[in-house]
Protein backbone atom coordinates (compact mmCIF):
# COMPACT_ATOMS: atom_id res chain seq x y z
CA UNK A 1 0.00 0.00 0.00
CA UNK A 2 1.42 3.31 -1.10
CA UNK A 3 -0.34 6.50 0.79
CA UNK A 4 0.61 9.70 0.45
CA UNK A 5 0.18 12.77 2.28
CA UNK A 6 -0.06 15.88 0.74
CA UNK A 7 -1.51 19.10 -0.25
CA UNK A 8 -1.06 22.79 -1.49
CA UNK A 9 -1.34 24.33 1.98
CA UNK A 10 1.10 24.47 4.29
CA UNK A 11 0.64 24.66 8.08
CA UNK A 12 -2.61 21.83 7.66
CA UNK A 13 -0.72 19.29 9.52
CA UNK A 14 0.50 16.97 6.99
CA UNK A 15 4.30 15.85 8.37
CA UNK A 16 2.44 15.17 11.99
CA UNK A 17 -0.47 12.82 10.49
CA UNK A 18 2.95 11.34 8.58
CA UNK A 19 4.91 10.55 11.03
CA UNK A 20 2.22 9.66 13.13
CA UNK A 21 0.54 7.15 10.82
CA UNK A 22 4.39 5.63 10.75
CA UNK A 23 4.26 5.13 14.34
CA UNK A 24 0.98 3.55 14.49
CA UNK A 25 2.08 1.06 11.37
CA UNK A 26 5.24 -0.05 13.17
CA UNK A 27 3.31 -0.52 16.61
CA UNK A 28 0.81 -2.33 14.43
CA UNK A 29 3.68 -4.53 13.34
CA UNK A 30 4.00 -3.43 9.53
CA UNK A 31 7.45 -3.26 7.83
CA UNK A 32 6.95 0.60 6.95
CA UNK A 33 8.80 3.03 4.78
CA UNK A 34 8.13 6.49 5.02
CA UNK A 35 9.78 8.85 1.83
CA UNK A 36 10.41 12.17 2.66
CA UNK A 37 9.84 14.43 0.04
CA UNK A 38 9.72 17.90 1.42
CA UNK A 39 12.95 19.94 1.57
CA UNK A 40 12.05 20.93 4.98
CA UNK A 41 12.99 17.49 5.89
CA UNK A 42 10.59 18.01 9.06
CA UNK A 43 10.08 14.16 8.92
CA UNK A 44 13.22 13.13 8.34
CA UNK A 45 14.15 15.10 11.83
CA UNK A 46 11.58 13.42 14.08
CA UNK A 47 12.74 9.79 13.19
CA UNK A 48 16.25 11.25 13.80
CA UNK A 49 14.92 12.17 17.29
CA UNK A 50 12.80 8.87 18.03
CA UNK A 51 14.52 6.77 20.79
CA UNK A 52 15.02 3.36 19.28
CA UNK A 53 13.74 1.92 22.71
CA UNK A 54 9.75 2.71 21.34
CA UNK A 55 8.12 -0.50 19.70
CA UNK A 56 8.33 -1.00 16.33
CA UNK A 57 11.08 1.02 13.75
CA UNK A 58 9.96 3.19 10.56
CA UNK A 59 12.68 2.99 7.56
CA UNK A 60 12.84 7.17 6.54
CA UNK A 61 14.59 8.19 3.48
CA UNK A 62 14.66 11.69 1.94
CA UNK A 63 14.16 12.03 -1.40
CA UNK A 64 12.97 15.53 -3.75
CA UNK A 65 12.06 15.61 -7.30
CA UNK A 66 10.68 12.82 -9.31
CA UNK A 67 9.03 10.24 -6.69
CA UNK A 68 7.47 7.75 -9.17
CA UNK A 69 10.81 5.54 -9.51
CA UNK A 70 11.77 5.46 -6.33
CA UNK A 71 8.16 4.85 -4.85
CA UNK A 72 7.49 1.99 -7.72
CA UNK A 73 11.37 0.64 -6.50
CA UNK A 74 10.56 0.23 -2.98
CA UNK A 75 6.88 -0.53 -2.65
CA UNK A 76 7.32 -4.07 -3.07
CA UNK A 77 9.69 -4.34 0.00
CA UNK A 78 7.72 -2.71 2.40
CA UNK A 79 4.45 -3.74 3.66
CA UNK A 80 3.07 0.28 3.50
CA UNK A 81 4.97 3.54 2.13
CA UNK A 82 4.23 6.67 3.08
CA UNK A 83 5.07 9.95 1.08
CA UNK A 84 5.00 12.88 3.20
CA UNK A 85 5.67 16.14 0.68
CA UNK A 86 5.59 20.06 1.13
CA UNK A 87 2.49 22.44 0.81
CA UNK A 88 2.43 22.92 -2.77
CA UNK A 89 1.95 22.19 -6.17
CA UNK A 90 5.01 20.21 -6.68
CA UNK A 91 6.98 17.64 -9.00
CA UNK A 92 7.30 15.41 -5.78
CA UNK A 93 3.32 15.55 -5.18
CA UNK A 94 2.42 15.27 -8.84
CA UNK A 95 4.89 12.27 -9.29
CA UNK A 96 3.58 10.39 -6.25
CA UNK A 97 -0.30 10.92 -7.20
CA UNK A 98 1.25 8.98 -10.16
CA UNK A 99 2.39 5.82 -7.76
CA UNK A 100 0.15 6.07 -4.70
CA UNK A 101 -2.72 3.82 -3.87
CA UNK A 102 -4.20 6.36 -1.17
CA UNK A 103 -4.22 10.47 -1.19
CA UNK A 104 -4.88 12.13 2.05
CA UNK A 105 -5.20 15.71 1.79
CA UNK A 106 -5.33 17.27 5.67
CA UNK A 107 -6.89 20.83 5.48
CA UNK A 108 -7.74 23.35 8.25
CA UNK A 109 -10.70 24.61 8.44
CA UNK A 110 -10.61 27.88 7.06
CA UNK A 111 -11.49 29.39 3.68
CA UNK A 112 -8.19 30.19 2.92
CA UNK A 113 -7.21 26.64 3.27
CA UNK A 114 -10.59 25.12 1.84
CA UNK A 115 -10.27 27.91 -1.47
CA UNK A 116 -7.08 25.61 -2.45
CA UNK A 117 -8.96 22.80 -2.90
CA UNK A 118 -10.63 23.59 -5.69
CA UNK A 119 -7.73 23.58 -7.60
CA UNK A 120 -6.28 20.68 -6.17
CA UNK A 121 -9.11 18.92 -7.19
CA UNK A 122 -8.75 19.20 -10.06
CA UNK A 123 -5.12 18.39 -9.88
CA UNK A 124 -6.33 15.13 -8.37
CA UNK A 125 -8.83 14.49 -11.16
CA UNK A 126 -5.81 15.09 -14.16
CA UNK A 127 -3.75 12.17 -12.14
CA UNK A 128 -6.97 10.00 -11.72
CA UNK A 129 -6.58 10.08 -15.28
CA UNK A 130 -3.01 8.27 -15.77
CA UNK A 131 -3.40 6.81 -12.13
CA UNK A 132 -6.96 5.50 -12.06
CA UNK A 133 -7.02 3.48 -9.04
CA UNK A 134 -5.80 6.71 -6.78
CA UNK A 135 -8.43 6.88 -4.13
CA UNK A 136 -8.36 10.70 -2.57
CA UNK A 137 -9.62 11.70 0.68
CA UNK A 138 -9.89 15.10 2.61
CA UNK A 139 -9.16 14.82 5.97
CA UNK A 140 -10.20 18.22 8.21
CA UNK A 141 -7.40 18.94 10.51
CA UNK A 142 -6.08 21.16 13.37
CA UNK A 143 -9.60 21.98 13.62
CA UNK A 144 -11.11 23.74 16.78
CA UNK A 145 -11.07 21.84 20.17
CA UNK A 146 -14.81 21.94 21.26
CA UNK A 147 -18.07 20.43 19.99
CA UNK A 148 -20.23 21.64 17.08
CA UNK A 149 -18.04 24.09 15.50
CA UNK A 150 -19.69 26.00 12.85
CA UNK A 151 -16.56 26.04 10.72
CA UNK A 152 -15.86 22.24 10.93
CA UNK A 153 -19.36 21.84 9.49
CA UNK A 154 -19.05 24.39 7.07
CA UNK A 155 -15.79 23.17 5.57
CA UNK A 156 -17.39 19.41 5.64
CA UNK A 157 -20.05 20.71 3.39
CA UNK A 158 -17.40 22.52 1.02
CA UNK A 159 -15.72 19.23 0.80
CA UNK A 160 -18.37 17.02 0.35
CA UNK A 161 -19.20 19.50 -3.21
CA UNK A 162 -15.67 18.75 -4.44
CA UNK A 163 -15.64 16.39 -7.35
CA UNK A 164 -12.51 13.97 -6.91
CA UNK A 165 -11.75 14.23 -2.88
CA UNK A 166 -14.32 12.67 -0.64
CA UNK A 167 -14.66 13.54 3.08
CA UNK A 168 -13.03 11.36 5.71
CA UNK A 169 -15.12 10.16 8.42
CA UNK A 170 -12.30 11.18 10.98
CA UNK A 171 -10.95 14.52 12.09
CA UNK A 172 -7.80 16.31 13.90
CA UNK A 173 -8.11 18.16 16.06
CA UNK A 174 -5.96 21.18 17.70
CA UNK A 175 -4.25 19.91 20.35
CA UNK A 176 -1.13 20.49 21.72
CA UNK A 177 -0.08 17.16 22.40
CA UNK A 178 1.00 16.81 18.82
CA UNK A 179 3.54 19.46 19.30
CA UNK A 180 4.55 18.16 22.34
CA UNK A 181 5.44 14.62 20.86
CA UNK A 182 6.84 15.61 17.45
CA UNK A 183 9.67 17.87 19.26
CA UNK A 184 10.38 14.44 20.92
CA UNK A 185 10.34 12.53 17.80
CA UNK A 186 7.20 10.60 19.50
CA UNK A 187 3.83 9.44 18.35
CA UNK A 188 0.91 10.52 20.04
CA UNK A 189 -0.30 6.71 19.84
CA UNK A 190 2.55 6.24 22.32
CA UNK A 191 1.45 8.98 25.18
CA UNK A 192 -0.92 9.34 27.55
CA UNK A 193 -3.87 11.26 26.09
CA UNK A 194 -6.65 9.06 24.92
CA UNK A 195 -8.57 11.59 22.57
CA UNK A 196 -5.30 12.31 20.55
CA UNK A 197 -4.57 7.99 20.73
CA UNK A 198 -8.24 7.65 19.56
CA UNK A 199 -8.37 10.05 16.62
CA UNK A 200 -5.17 8.42 15.31
CA UNK A 201 -6.28 5.18 15.86
CA UNK A 202 -9.53 5.73 14.07
CA UNK A 203 -7.84 7.16 10.99
CA UNK A 204 -5.06 4.70 10.46
CA UNK A 205 -8.63 2.07 10.91
CA UNK A 206 -10.01 3.85 7.93
CA UNK A 207 -7.16 3.89 5.90
CA UNK A 208 -4.93 1.06 6.32
CA UNK A 209 -7.94 -1.43 6.93
CA UNK A 210 -11.31 0.37 5.76
CA UNK A 211 -9.97 1.03 2.44
CA UNK A 212 -8.84 -2.44 1.73
CA UNK A 213 -11.57 -4.07 2.32
CA UNK A 214 -13.17 -1.91 -0.39
CA UNK A 215 -10.43 -2.91 -2.82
Amino acid sequence: MIILIGGEKGGSGKTTLACNLAVWGAQNGLNLLLIDGDPQASASRFFERRDESFEGSVTCVRKVGDLYATVQAMSGRFDAVIIDTGGRDSIELRTAMAAADILVVPTQPSQLDLETLIYLDQVIGTAKSLNPGLSAHCIISRAPNYPNSIEVQSARIFISALKNLSLSRQSIKDRKIYRDCFILGHGVTESKNPQARGEIQLLAQEIFIDSQACV
